[in-house]
């Protein structure tokens, strides 16, 4: 496929959004809550913070300036790049990461989806030990949990299947906002709530008690994986930007977003919790255990509102794993579309086929009656556990260490300032982190998830 006839973004807001979109997901609304919640409040946020500045929007730009400077998929882009070097791989094993990801991620999608439709029928009323037999029962059984992973890798092939501008920033247009309309809604509603004061005191004054090197390096591993560093979308992405995309004001702008959602998923969750005395470190279990229980009483008295801000909820997070998991597809599309010279909707097809096949094993897997397991994990684990603690973090590093010593320093200064038309005067301090600080970092997130720090 030539490059001069690719579809770009067609504005600098579907290029935020939808970039933005890709980062957001179920880790912003869950997991930084409750590891917010684990390590301290706000010493936690600040810290993280500080890692979304010196890895995120580094790590960002790198990718940017990959994906741009070829206008191509992720794995022509790293070829094209690090041509004659381990480098010109990074972009096929992203490829493969994606498709592993999008499979065992909307297994967890799908579960926000049955959780969604529960809302709504009012089938979450009960005491705790009920709600817990609830996830139990359902997430064991054999067959409800694949076919709502199948659904929801199929909402998202419609998106991906019409196109980067008339699908991907299209949607992202309407799904962004609306994913913040729901949060302020939710965030109303939890802050008055009683005692909701004290979530917010525990949310936005730090105890710095708690801070250990376990805190930062989990701050930092936050911070990458929320961005989605090392997967190749944000390349993929890249490839749309026009030329007159400032690279480091976008990559600062999608990475305020993210943190946004973030804290605002502390202000949705602290309050509430708070409210009945509920541990804000619940864990993984906190979006299907503890908030249906969190909800249930937080508005006993008023079980109206109880049961739409339960749905209002699910349909949260149904919509942020949808704006990733969308940035997910189209990295392993675009690839078929252009390398193969298949049709998009072929192509996406293609994607869909297989991530059904990774979904439904990863789903079967969590059933009671599976035999899907390796080294006592079911392959859902396995399959977490080998992209977030094995790939992703291979993928930055390489990236980070490509753009920052390997490729010519005029073509990233070129990319940096828009050929001269931009001052560029973080240009510095950027190769500084590419080359030092972002490795640096991603390798201690990297030492640290196999123990040896």
């Amino acid at each position: 496929m030539s490059q001069s006839n690719r579809v770009n973004f067609g504005s600098k807001l579907g290029v935020i959004l939808a970039t933005a979109g890709s980062a957001v997901g179920l880790g912003n609304i869950w997991r930084f809550p409750y590891m917010a919640g684990h390590n301290g409040g706000a010493a936690f946020m600040l810290i993280y913070i500080g890692c979304v500045i010196f890895l995120g929007i580094p790590g960002m730009v790198c990718e940017f300036i990959i994906g741009r400077h070829v206008s191509a998929n992720a794995a022509r882009s790293y070829l094209t790049m690090g041509k004659g070097t381990p480098f010109s791989i990074v972009g096929y094993v992203g490829i493969l990461t994606s498709i592993i990801i999008l499979g065992f991620y909307s297994v967890v999608a799908g579960w926000c989806l049955q959780y969604l439709m529960a809302s709504i029928l009012g089938h979450l009323n009960g005491d705790s030990t009920y709600i817990v037999n609830y996830f139990q029962t359902f997430s064991t059984n054999p067959l409800k949990p694949a076919l709502w992973a199948v659904l929801f890798v199929l909402l998202t092939h419609i998106i991906v299947a019409h196109g980067v501008d008339k699908g991907i920033e299209k949607a992202s247009k309407l799904m962004m906002p609306a994913l913040f309309i729901l949060l302020i809604v939710i965030i109303i509603a939890s802050c008055s709530l009683p005692n909701a004061m004290k979530g917010i005191d525990f949310l936005f004054n730090p105890d710095f008690s708690k801070v250990d090197h376990n805190v930062i390096l989990g701050a930092l591993g936050q911070a990458f994986f929320s961005l989605s560093l090392g997967t190749g979308c944000l390349c993929t992405y890249a490839s749309y930007f026009n030329k007159h995309i400032d690279l480091l004001k976008s990559a600062t702008q999608i990475a305020l977003i993210d943190t946004l959602v973030a804290i605002f998923a502390g202000l949705m969750i602290f309050p509430a919790a708070f409210s009945i005395g509920v541990s804000p470190d619940s864990g993984p279990s906190l979006i299907f255990i503890t908030l249906p229980r969190v909800f249930l009483q937080a508005f006993h008295a008023i079980p109206i509102i109880g049961y739409v801000i339960s749905i209002l909820f699910y349909s949260l997070l149904a919509l942020a794993a949808l704006t990733s998991t969308i940035s997910i597809h189209e990295i392993g599309t675009a690839f078929i579309h252009e390398e193969m010279h298949l049709s998009r909707k072929g192509a996406a097809w293609i994607v869909t086929i297989a991530c059904c096949i990774v979904a439904v094993l990863c789903s079967l897997s969590v059933s009671s009656s599976s035999g899907l397991m390796i080294h006592g994990k079911s392959l859902l684990d396995c399959c977490d556990y080998i992209t977030a603690q094995v790939l992703l973090p291979l993928g930055g590093f390489c990236t980070c260490l490509m753009i920052g010593w390997y490729v010519p320093r005029k073509v990233v200064k070129d990319e940096f300032t828009n050929w001269g038309t931009l001052r560029g005067k973080l240009f510095h301090v950027f190769v500084f982190c590419a080359r030092y600080v972002c490795p640096i970092l991603i390798l201690m997130i990297f030492l640290n998830q196999f123990g040896f720090i």
